[in-house]
């Protein structure tokens, strides 16, 4: 036992005291910062221009989660063509130079280039994330890397709960433009921090080699998917729950405003519960998924939801509603634990990034086509209608993976002879 922990101190030790954990560390947290004071104080000053015009609202989720859905796929198959660690860096600098361009145009006193301060770090984020996980692959011995996830899982958790008190008060204390202009200087400081980074490996001759059959391998993993029921169904559940997660992800002001009578900048407290949750829920599904197959866990995260909406959207009592969104919070965990597992469980290792990208666009573009007609769902309809709505899509999903429960998993299918 003691040379267990022997060994293990010194893993630690070695973890946290690498260049490239401290400096990819500080800029996440740069970003972190400079991303939550974007979503809350861009969401606040539209909702104070507009006079919370819901259409304006819905095309700020658009702006933010368009670019998720388009870019994805480019921005990893990019990721692996540049060097990694000059492409997060030109993304950060690239993010600064276009939100000082929107403070400019709001000094000039065109407002709604706000919406663009989204869109263009939205999009940069596409391409730099995921070179950050190609470089974590490299500079990350695999005995510490789910150490690594952990972490950056615990950090997005936590600023689930500072960042909309962050961004909140940065707005109502000092106005849009510090605002903006702190958004700048973080990705500025984030550009700084990742220039510490170890400098990038030159490319091999097998990627350059892969560069001439993209189209090739993309056709391959549509493939792939397609002879894969399980992959299949995970596919429709997906879309269902891309619709469902959309409908109402752009109306928890007006949840808070209209339904509860309150002021708009209480969300943040909602985001807060949220966050608690999740830090949570991701200790209490660790113990969970032992017990529970990963369709399992997912069916039951999905339940959980269903009913927390339907509650949500028919009760007016805060703290009902506050304690929903608890537990809503608290299986998120659950169905991304489950999901990850499904995906990797039942894809051959050449195909796993594939699938992702055919997989994660299904979710992406269902949540961002519904955000987009979200403005106008709620000009026609009650917010109970769509919060209801939204629960009854999360059961479609449940029927839709209920098969999948008696599907053996964890045994990656090969790939036959005419994928490859």
């Amino acid at each position: 036992m003691s040379l267990a922990n022997a060994q293990s101190e010194p893993t630690m030790r070695s973890f946290f005291t690498s260049r490239f954990v401290q400096s990819i560390m500080l800029s996440g947290i740069l970003l972190q910062v400079g991303i939550w004071i974007r979503n809350f104080a861009i969401l606040l000053y539209v909702t104070d221009m507009t006079n919370n015009d819901p259409y304006s609202l819905s095309l700020i989720s658009v702006a933010e989660f368009a670019p998720i859905f388009i870019f994805s796929f480019i921005g990893g198959t990019f990721a692996d063509r540049w060097r990694p660690k000059l492409t997060m860096v030109w993304c950060d600098i690239l993010s600064a130079a276009s939100v000082f361009i929107i403070l400019i145009t709001l000094y000039m006193g065109s407002w709604r280039a706000i919406f663009f301060a989204t869109l263009v770090s939205s999009i940069l984020s596409q391409f730099s994330q995921p070179s950050g996980m190609k470089l974590f692959k490299v500079h990350v011995p695999a005995s510490q890397m789910q150490m690594g996830m952990s972490m950056f899982q615990s950090m997005m958790a936590i600023f689930m709960i500072i960042g909309p008190i962050l961004g909140t008060a940065i707005y109502y204390r000092f106005g849009i433009e510090t605002a903006v202009a702190i958004m700048g200087v973080c990705f500025l400081l984030s550009a700084l921090a990742l220039s510490f980074l170890p400098a990038d490996g030159k490319e091999d001759v097998a990627s350059e080699q892969r560069k001439t059959h993209i189209f090739a391998e993309m056709g391959q993993g549509f493939r792939y998917v397609l002879k894969n029921r399980l992959l299949v169904i995970l596919g429709g559940c997906f879309a269902v729950s891309g619709l469902a997660i959309g409908l109402i992800s752009p109306l928890g002001v007006f949840l808070v405003t209209e339904h509860l009578g309150m002021a708009k900048e209480n969300l943040q407290w909602f985001m807060a519960t949220n966050g608690i949750a999740m830090i949570i829920g991701g200790g209490l599904t660790m113990g969970f998924s032992k017990k529970l197959s990963p369709q399992a866990l997912l069916i039951l995260g999905m339940v959980v939801s269903a009913i927390t909406f339907a509650i949500i959207g028919m009760s007016h009592v805060f703290w009902i509603v506050l304690l929903m969104q608890f537990f809503s919070g608290l299986v998120m965990p659950a169905i991304q634990i489950a999901i990850s597992t499904l995906i990797l469980g039942n894809t051959e290792e050449s195909f796993v990034g594939r699938v992702n990208g055919i997989l994660t666009p299904l979710f992406m573009g269902a949540m961002v086509i519904m955000m987009s007609l979200a403005g106008t769902i709620k000009a026609s309809f009650s917010l109970e209608t769509i919060y209801v709505t939204s629960a009854l899509l999360f059961v479609v999903g449940i029927v839709i993976m209920l098969p999948t429960l008696k599907m053996k998993t964890g045994t990656a299918p090969q790939p036959s002879s005419e994928l490859k």
